[in-house]
């Protein structure tokens, strides 16, 4: 977790819109942090942080905001980018993995050749609820021989037990802001 001031900054940029995607979901939406080039700018910042310095091969962004986060990331510590898509959106040979979802499974992908064995990698998200996705992810990672350093996240919803499923993965967990309820 971060500090109290750069959670209170960091939330006040995140929007919240009730009832999305249905009634009773407080929807958690990054754009307006994405928007806001000082937040944005923090939040890459803070999500980095106890890994400046360190050898990172590659980070890895879960589609589709995890592309966004992802990217800055990987400019930011000078390290690869990877894309996770779900299945049948990448165009060379893919390596895939099925995760949970809330209310079922769903598959996951990444290229063959993305992550070389031994990789060391980071894994972004803009948010860790349930996390099955982030779970398939690590798995998917793990299956190719890369060493999961972290798994970093702007948004942590703590109810939904996400952050604890990945900790029990031996993942180090970073979030930057915690919401209740989900």
């Amino acid at each position: 977790m971060t500090s109290p001031a750069v959670e209170n900054d960091l939330r006040a940029a995140i929007r919240t819109i009730p009832d999305y995607p249905k009634p009773g979901i407080l929807f958690r939406d990054i754009t307006t942090l994405l928007g806001n080039a000082r937040a944005f700018r923090r939040a890459v910042d803070e999500l980095v942080q106890p890994w400046a310095g360190s050898k990172i091969d590659k980070v890895a962004g879960i589609e589709a905001r995890g592309f966004i986060l992802g990217g800055a990331v990987a400019h930011q510590v000078s390290a690869g980018f990877v894309p996770i898509r779900k299945k049948g959106k990448l165009p060379h040979q893919t390596v895939r993995m099925a995760y949970l979802l809330e209310y079922g499974t769903d598959e996951m992908e990444m290229h063959v050749d993305a992550v070389q064995k031994g990789d060391r990698v980071i894994l972004v998200d803009d948010l860790i609820a349930t996390g099955g996705t982030a779970e398939g992810a690590v798995k998917l990672l793990r299956q190719v021989g890369a060493e999961v350093l972290a798994a970093c996240f702007i948004i942590d919803l703590p109810e939904l037990g996400g952050a604890e499923k990945l900790r029990k993965l031996d993942v180090p967990v970073r979030t930057l802001v915690s919401f209740e309820g989900h």
